[in-house]
């Protein structure tokens, strides 16, 4: 089994991709795209950070946060948002992807892939890296022909 290491430094900032199960394009739906987003800022109300940028594409998203002084618990907020926005979109009548017997019996639902990737940003310049990455992203993956034609992005912020 692999060994996941996470980095956890209170106070960093960090990029993150987030990947819905079997590559779904969940996030074509308006409704989904809302209830992240209501997924996130409840989440914020509770254990604040700052989203520096997002992009949220069909079937992934990526985005740079910075948390507060002393805390590090980003795995906390992500279990959070992904559950939230499960039980909305399962709640108004969205569709799961399969998932096996013993997933369900690990409370894994055909939304969300499992985990997610994170990556703790090193210094101004990783930063500048990973928040540019973000908001080129959908001219990389072929959705846009420029960052400002996506609209499900920080770019426009």
């Amino acid at each position: 089994m692999p060994d996941y290491r996470r980095l956890y430094v209170p106070g960093g900032s960090y990029f993150f991709t987030v990947v819905t199960q079997g590559r779904r394009r969940l996030f074509h739906d308006r409704l989904a795209q809302r209830l992240l987003g209501h997924a996130i800022r409840d989440c914020q109300s509770e254990w604040p950070f700052q989203v520096s940028a997002v992009v949220l594409l069909p079937d992934h998203l990526h985005t740079l946060w910075n948390l507060p002084s002393g805390d590090d618990k980003y795995s906390r907020r992500w279990s959070r948002i992904k559950r939230h926005f499960t039980q909305a979109w399962l709640s108004v009548g969205g569709r799961e992807a399969f998932v096996t017997l013993d997933q369900r019996r690990q409370r894994r639902r055909g939304v969300w892939q499992p985990r997610f990737w994170e990556h703790a940003i090193r210094d101004e310049d990783d930063f500048q890296s990973h928040f540019d990455c973000i908001h080129f992203n959908p001219v990389k993956h072929g959705y846009a022909r420029c960052a400002r034609d996506w609209s499900a992005s920080s770019f426009h912020r």
